[in-house]
């Protein structure tokens, strides 16, 4: 197995590198594009790049969308639709043709973009802990979070572009996306874990810059329903009933709109939080394999 971590240069945006960690066991083996949750870094796929049953099987990309980790672009605006495409470049970068592609939260968004921008590339989409909307109040009626009142702080602060060199995030942010994303059971190894990696990253006037960004683009996304008819790739999609952020009752309304997907799956997890693995490893290992053992032969 040959593990590689590092960034990849693409053109889009006049220019992105884009920040990734690649694990290869088989040529032969189909691969899984793993996009990570909003602040965090391809760390947080850890549990998979250390699951040997995955490995054996599936070559592993975590990739990181612009406005996270060591993903850096010059553009000072950016969205989802710019994560897609600059992914798709650097699969190409990567020497690879196809994947299947899954995201965590925002991943999710960025896995149906990427299926709907090259349906000849993506084999199939494993959405977790999501939603397909933009933040409406139609998704809230449903028991989804008010994204935009969460993310309005960042989001008024990317309209002053004065430098800020001492610009931190503080450890409230850490701990807000501690608790809606583990949940009661986050552990003060996680909590310290990526209370170190927010600081690092989003600090200074560059890390400034970047994390309001990656606001933006969470507060101002576009929804995909009109668009979701058009995904011809296999959907499989695990949401949890204690996720604080987008509900079950989201999910089942949205599951239906893949109406021309050859499987429109959704699971619901008993107790599971918003970044379900954490709760529910075995279970999304499980149904990943699963889920690229039918459909890799397709």
């Amino acid at each position: 197995m040959t593990l590689t971590r590092g960034t990849v240069s693409v053109s889009h945006l006049e220019g992105t590198k884009v920040g990734y960690r690649m694990l290869a066991s088989n040529p032969s083996s189909p691969t899984l594009l793993l996009i990570i949750p909003f602040t965090t870094t391809v760390d947080y796929y850890l549990p998979e790049f250390e699951n040997q049953q995955l490995t054996e099987r599936v070559n592993l990309i975590a990739i990181e969308p612009l406005g996270h980790g060591t993903t850096e672009t010059r553009a000072q605006t950016i969205t989802y639709w710019d994560s897609a495409l600059a992914f798709l470049e650097t699969l190409d970068a990567l020497g690879i043709d196809q994947a299947f592609v899954m995201g965590t939260s925002q991943g999710g968004w960025i896995a149906a973009r990427m299926a709907l921008l090259a349906p000849s590339r993506v084999r199939g989409i494993i959405l977790i802990g999501t939603s397909m909307d933009a933040e409406s109040a139609a998704s809230r009626e449903l028991g989804c979070w008010d994204g935009c009142e969460a993310t309005a702080a960042l989001v008024q602060l990317s309209h002053d572009l004065s430098p800020m060199p001492d610009f931190v995030t503080g450890d409230g942010y850490s701990d807000f996306l501690m608790d809606i994303g583990y949940g009661k059971g986050v552990t003060q190894v996680l909590r310290k874990k990526w209370a170190e990696s927010i600081r690092s990253i989003y600090s200074g006037d560059a890390g400034k810059r970047k994390i309001c960004m990656a606001a933006v683009c969470i507060s101002s996304r576009d929804g995909l329903h009109s668009r979701l008819p058009h995904i011809e790739c296999p959907v499989l999609w695990m949401q949890g009933t204690d996720d604080v952020v987008f509900s079950v009752a989201n999910a089942e309304k949205e599951i239906k709109l893949f109406k021309n997907a050859p499987e429109a799956r959704l699971i619901p997890m008993q107790g599971g939080v918003h970044f379900l693995s954490f709760t529910h490893e075995k279970e999304i290992h499980q149904n990943i394999l699963q889920f690229i053992g039918r459909w890799k032969s397709t």
